[in-house]
């Protein structure tokens, strides 16, 4: 059965060639429009993000949280983004004002790559790469080095303790992050986050890596809220000790990049989360699980495509996620910070540990399936 998608792709193909415009120029608008479209998605996703955390944490704190801007306040994240617009962009006198511009930028382009490999449903992802899970890995492995030029530009001593700080807590983290999703990708016989998805769902809801690796998914759960510097793992950014770390000296939009990094980079990791554990676009429910079977359209081409399928599946994913985020905020106001020495203690001698006696069973447990 044909996708909506892959309809759509072959129907523009036909209308540029009738057209005589080159294939290359095709691809060229094909991927401009990809690109626009994820930057778009989330963009929005990230203001979901910010008024969801203010209500939440409103709530927690026994508040209102933000009712004027639209209604309940849901067009607060849009007027703080033009406030930040029309702000004055300041850049400290004695530091390097290059390192300063592009620091911002380096810690929020590797967040919007790793999307590229994110699956909403069976047909929409935008590269379905072999190596999925590791190339997210990897990628925003990059953005603690733009925090740390952040505040290595700022010549500002608690900015440049803020950026250190980043980098040691993310070599810290991302090691038993790579090896609870090994765990994950061992029960799939695959590093395709496609692939991890389809092998979770062909035995429903007890079929989910949650209950087959839950040690694996805590610990995949404390290493996402320390690579995303999360509360109670915020200590590049720590008020009491260094004002406000690395986004010290900014204002203005570069502000306001860094907390789009943090929280598009909160999505993505909640998005991980869902496709290695929570099953990606399978929904637990029968109704919805078999909501588009019934919903199929034909072209004139007499090829075949599901209407309310993709639907179904962006939305069970993407419940799945802000499930996971709405976890991240109440562990923001239910745990105190920790301190610096006790992030690397819990880091290295116990997450690495359990990371890895995870990883051994579960590869014996496969090499004696295989033979």
């Amino acid at each position: 059965m044909a996708t909506y998608i892959e309809i759509c792709r072959k129907q523009l193909v036909q209308l540029f060639n009738e057209l005589k415009i080159a294939t290359n120029s095709f691809e060229s608008i094909w991927i401009l429009v990809s690109t626009l479209t994820l930057v778009t998605g989330v963009t929005a996703g990230v203001s979901v993000i910010v008024w969801l955390e203010r209500k939440v944490s409103a709530g927690v704190q026994q508040r209102v949280g933000p009712e004027y801007a639209g209604p309940l306040g849901i067009t607060q994240s849009l007027v703080d983004g033009i406030k930040l617009l029309l702000k004055e962009d300041v850049i400290p006198s004695k530091g390097d004002a290059w390192l300063f511009t592009i620091g911002p930028a380096v810690a929020v382009t590797p967040v919007l790559i790793s999307y590229l490999v994110i699956p909403f449903d069976q047909a929409i992802v935008l590269s379905d790469l072999a190596i999925g899970v590791f190339s997210w890995v990897a990628v925003s492995s990059v953005a603690p080095l733009g925090l740390l030029i952040a505040g290595y530009a700022s010549n500002n001593k608690y900015s440049f303790l803020g950026g250190l700080r980043a980098a040691a807590q993310s070599i810290s983290y991302e090691i038993p992050l790579a090896l609870c999703i090994s765990s994950a990708s061992l029960l799939s016989d695959s590093l395709s986050t496609v692939d991890i998805v389809k092998a979770q769902s062909k035995y429903g809801f007890m079929g989910w890596n949650l209950w087959r690796q839950p040690i694996g998914f805590i610990a995949f759960f404390i290493s996402s809220l320390a690579e995303c510097e999360r509360l109670p793992f915020d200590l590049p950014e720590a008020e009491e000790e260094l004002v406000a770390g690395y986004q010290t000296e900014y204002s203005g939009i570069k502000f306001g990049l860094s907390y789009v990094g943090s929280h598009s980079n909160l999505l993505a990791s909640s998005l991980f989360v869902t496709i290695s554990y929570l099953g990606g676009w399978d929904s637990p429910i029968p109704f919805f699980k078999n909501l588009g079977q019934d919903s199929s359209f034909s072209d004139s081409g007499g090829e075949s495509f599901d209407v309310l399928g993709p639907g179904v599946g962006i939305i069970t994913t993407l419940s799945k996620s802000y499930l996971f985020i709405f976890i991240s905020i109440l562990t923001r106001w239910t745990l105190p910070r920790v301190r610096t020495d006790q992030l690397l203690d819990l880091g290295w001698k116990f997450l690495l540990p359990i990371a890895s006696g995870n990883l051994l069973p579960t590869a014996s447990f496969q090499l004696l399936l295989i033979s």
